[in-house]
């Protein structure tokens, strides 16, 4: 009779292989419950945001719909696209020299890029000039290809009372358009 030597390294091997296998067949018997359509399409078009616009102006209300899309882009790492609308009176050339209101706005968008810098997010800043801010922010939407716009509103006292340039947005926008509003 021939006697059988077993080597540690063999019987670890041995363990290894036979754990393995176990929380393989574990895996394959145990399938994930099925999630209805409605939620894996909605799943499946917030995966697909990776561009997002956010107008911004000097006011609180503007920076929390950057942090609302700094947190929506998150997962997928989103460009966060900064947009500054420059409205120009129809009395005046769209190309009139507005050098203090470029400053101030070149300084808004400063700080919206810091709020997307803490968040480790790409972002990209523009001033527009349009004679309306929602045409201004139409017309970056479609050059940019952007998917979705986060746009904050001010909290009025009236109820469903939104400004007319986030009003106009809903009628008009071709893509995903997210309205926050905080409670007044």
């Amino acid at each position: 009779m021939t006697a059988i030597h077993t080597h540690p390294l063999g019987i670890f091997l041995a363990l290894v292989f036979i754990v393995s296998m176990g929380r393989l067949f574990w895996w394959m018997l145990h399938v994930p419950p099925a999630v209805p359509y409605e939620v894996a399409h909605v799943t499946r078009t917030i995966q697909a945001v990776k561009r997002i616009l956010v107008p911004v102006v000097d006011s609180d209300y503007a920076r929390r719909a950057i942090e609302l899309a700094c947190r929506l882009g998150a997962e997928q790492k989103a460009e966060i696209f900064l947009l500054a609308v420059l409205e120009v009176p129809l009395t005046s050339p769209l190309g009139i020299a507005l050098p203090e209101t470029e400053a101030r706005l070149n300084e808004v968008l400063k700080k919206a890029a810091e709020i997307v810098s803490y968040h480790n997010l790409p972002s990209r800043t523009r001033i527009i000039r349009a004679r309306t801010a929602g045409t201004g922010i139409l017309q970056a939407a479609a050059e940019e290809e952007v998917q979705l716009i986060v746009i904050g509103v001010r909290p009025k006292r009236q109820i469903g009372g939104l400004g007319s340039t986030s009003e106009w947005l809903l009628r008009r926008a071709t893509c995903e358009l997210l309205i926050d509003r905080q409670p007044a």
